[in-house]
């Protein structure tokens, strides 16, 4: 059978994932009455709630006797590492982009990956259904990005598809189609056949898969020879050494699902079920001469933050996995399938320091372990520094904003003042598109602050660009926090008669204890505060001394925002039921011992 492989990149909310459901839907994968629901491939619960990719999957299709192999990809940067190592696996690409936003910063970053691993992209213009869309503009803007991205004569002589995934019509023109069955022969046509070297075998792992019943499962591409059940084969692992194994069962991918197979070709993908001690990047070889395919490369993380054990005084109420053994078996376990994490030990064994791409990476991580019932406590994300050429260098990311006119004067001041230059400035529509240069510290904490100057108007989008000079000190929160003072369960009248000091984090009668986070100061500098105190009730009584506690509705933190909002003094503990901000020291006399003493060490 004729086989393609293909991978989906776009940038995010450009609709990969609605286009592989409406590939599925037109060949025909479900029966007429089946309950099919949307974004098929968003399938984790992560991903359900939040509406975006996060783990790159592969499903198969059969057309005109082909059977296309679809890979769905994250848009997200801080996943970059994902699609990254599915491009390997791919002979072509369908780079997708939405007909009003036009190129963005991710379809850039998975277009340089696509394009260095010499793939022919196919450009689909997705969109066109919606108002102010601009398809003419767009496609010019994607030409020049192929030329600056130095594609070759052969990748800018690429098609172009028009449609509209939502409404299910791809056509060669912006004229609306029946189906989408124009975009499928453009696959058949343009995108070649996996090209089948003769020699021994060669498959590179570079996705994994887990199974209650048959335990770990490697996936890759057969890159040469073929692969049967129960041969026997030579594991090349990253540092060139040898593993001797058996392959117990094989898969192919069919529909959504996979099915058990015999033996598999050169330029198919294929499930392993059998090897042991196998991580991404390694090579199935042949077992008499194996020869290993090179290393697969992700760029290296740009932020890192400290992972430890709760040390709360609410430790192990709530999860099941607690100690510093729980939590390094699953760091260990989540590298190695997330190729962009990496783990190191401090000199502490209570706590780990964890390198990742980004915050949304990392809370990705932090929000699943959650679940999972581990309880740990994170610190605050920091940029990882080096040193070039003898200065100290931190990474920079190019941050595209699009806003509407009347705001653009506030966003461009905001991200001046946290170190960012004003690159490009151009017209969308009733739109400002705005591109800027700015240090990854001055990311931390901006979208939140954005949001709220733009009133939730503003769309933001960064990728890294690169290793520069440090850029000197960037302002951080200005306000102070509130911090209790005692531990119980908070009340309605404290809560009531100290809402003149700031914003609070908590409700009535939630649990706290001394040294939590639980408002946000009017004023620089913390406040400790007692709101576990009640009234004392007397026999008194007068009309209009006991009138009810109005009480403002707490501020309600995601994860992503209390890693954005902590400090250096402060960390997060996470537990499988709640989220709290607290200081590192719990006790206020340990607090001002350490003040005194910076501020000693200021004055020497």
């Amino acid at each position: 059978m004729n086989i393609r492989n293909i991978a989906i990149i776009a940038h995010v909310d450009h609709g990969k994932t609605t286009l592989v459901d409406k590939i599925l839907y037109q060949t025909h994968i479900f029966r007429d009455n089946q309950d099919k629901g949307e974004l098929i491939m968003d399938s984790n619960d992560l991903e359900k709630e939040r509406g975006i990719t996060i783990f790159s999957k592969n499903v198969s299709v059969v057309y005109k006797d082909t059977k296309i192999n679809v890979i769905d990809t994250p848009g997200h940067a801080d996943f970059g590492g994902e699609v990254e190592r599915v491009l390997k696996m791919a002979d072509g690409v369908l780079l997708l982009v939405d007909a009003f936003e036009g190129p963005m910063p991710q379809t850039r970053f998975v277009l340089q990956k696509a394009l260095q691993l010499n793939l022919h992209p196919i450009v689909v213009i997705n969109k066109i259904d919606k108002p102010n869309c601009r398809p003419d503009e767009v496609h010019d803007a994607i030409f020049e990005l192929f030329f600056h991205l130095d594609a070759t004569e052969e990748q800018l002589n690429f098609p172009t598809i028009y449609g509209s995934s939502k409404q299910g019509w791809m056509n060669t023109s912006p004229t609306p189609f029946q189906d989408i069955t124009p975009l499928l022969d453009c696959i058949l046509e343009h995108v070649p056949p996996p090209s089948a070297e003769e020699g021994t075998l060669q498959m590179q792992i570079t996705s994994l898969d887990y199974s209650n019943f048959l335990g770990r499962i490697a996936i890759g591409k057969i890159a040469r020879g073929n692969i049967s059940e129960n041969q026997p084969v030579s594991l090349v692992r990253g540092d060139g050494s040898l593993l001797k194994s058996r392959i117990k069962e094989l898969y192919t991918f069919e529909g959504l699902g996979k099915k058990k197979i015999s033996r598999v070709d050169a330029g198919d993908i294929c499930a392993i079920v059998g090897l042991e001690e196998f991580t991404i990047g390694d090579t199935v070889a042949d077992f008499d001469h194996p020869e290993g395919l090179p290393v697969i490369s992700v760029d290296e993380p740009t932020m890192s933050m400290l992972f430890s054990i709760n040390t709360s005084p609410f430790f192990g109420k709530a999860g099941k996995f607690v100690t510093s053994r729980h939590l390094r078996d699953r760091l260990m376990k989540e590298i190695e399938k997330n190729l962009a994490l990496r783990v190191e030990d401090t000199g502490n064994s209570d706590s780990f320091l964890v390198f990742g791409r980004g915050i949304l990476h990392l809370s990705i991580l932090i929000e699943t372990m959650r679940r999972e019932g581990y309880e740990l406590q994170v610190g605050q994300p920091q940029v990882i520094v080096k040193e070039i050429h003898g200065k100290r260098c931190e990474p920079f990311e190019v941050l595209v904003v699009d806003v509407p006119q009347p705001f653009s004067g506030k966003v461009i001041d905001l991200v001046t003042q946290r170190k960012g230059e004003l690159q490009v400035m151009d017209t969308k529509g009733d739109m400002q598109h705005l591109e800027f240069q700015i240090p990854s510290r001055g990311l931390i904490g901006l979208r939140s602050n954005m949001l709220t100057a733009t009133a939730g108007e503003a769309v933001m989008a960064h990728r890294f660009e690169d290793f520069l000079p440090w850029k000197g000190t960037i302002p951080g929160r200005i306000n102070g926090v509130l911090v209790s003072q005692e531990t119980g369960n908070a009340t309605a009248y404290s809560i009531d008669k100290l809402q003149d000091r700031g914003a609070f984090f908590i409700d009535p009668g939630e649990e706290i204890y001394g040294g939590q986070i639980i408002g946000e100061h009017i004023r620089p500098g913390d406040l400790v505060i007692n709101v576990v105190r009640g009234k004392k009730l007397t026999n008194m009584r007068a009309s209009g001394s006991d009138d009810n506690a109005k009480i403002t509705p707490k501020t309600q933190f995601s994860l992503e925002e209390c890693m954005e909002y902590i400090q250096q003094d402060e960390s997060i503990e996470i537990t499988p039921k709640a989220i709290r901000m607290r200081k590192n020291l719990l006790d206020e006399e340990d607090r001002k011992k350490i003040q005194k003493q910076q501020k000693a060490e200021a004055a020497a």
